[in-house]
Order: C-alpha cells, then structure tokens, then sequence
C-alpha cells in the first residue's frame, strides 16, 4: 500500500578541508650529551586558608540545616494536605452530584 520514502543522506556543501597527513618522525640519536640539568628547588607550597569551624559555626551550621529540613518539611506536609483536601471535597462532589442524578431518575 503505502511505501516510506527513505531520505537520503545529503551531501556535504562549500569549501571542505582535506583530512590532515601526520607523518611519522624518526629519532636521531646525538653523538654528544647534554649537561644534566640542576636540581629544581621544590615549588613553594600554594598559600590555602584552611577552615576551621568553632564550635559557634558547627552549632549555626546545624541550626541552620535544621531550619531548612523543617521548613523543606513543613511545604511537603502542607501540599500533601492539600491534594488529600482536594480528593476528599471531589469526592464529596461526585457523591452529591450521583445521588441527585439518581433522585431525579426515579421521580420520572
């Protein structure tokens, strides 16, 4: 019946570059050796301030990640009443609206 066109791939258009050539290289070995070099003295170590919690920062700290479990607790249980609300007053409504329709049924 009805046959898929397949596309086609198209072709590539404008200027295209030539894939690169690597050559390979050869090592030539010298006749004469280089001076060892001088021993480096070790880089100086980066200049990082270190943190160092008081015991007034770990109590903030855990104030704080209290706080926000709490409040991050709060919105949760708060959206969770909110569709359980929801569901029960649709409900409610479904159950008000087939009683009428039921009552009215039966008067004709």
């Amino acid at each position: 019946m009805l046959r898929p066109k397949v596309p086609t791939m198209p072709q590539p258009t404008g200027l295209i570059a030539p894939p690169a050539v690597i050559e390979p290289t050869t090592v030539i070995p010298h006749t004469t050796t280089a001076p060892a070099p001088a021993p480096m003295a070790p880089a100086p170590a980066a200049a990082r301030p270190t943190v160092q919690l008081t015991p007034g920062a770990v109590i903030a700290l855990v104030g704080g990640g209290t706080a926000v479990v709490l409040v991050v607790g709060a919105v949760l249980v708060s959206m969770l009443l909110a569709v359980a609300i929801t569901g029960a007053s649709v409900a409610i409504c479904a159950l008000v609206i087939r009683s009428l329709i039921n009552a009215d049924a039966k008067r004709h």
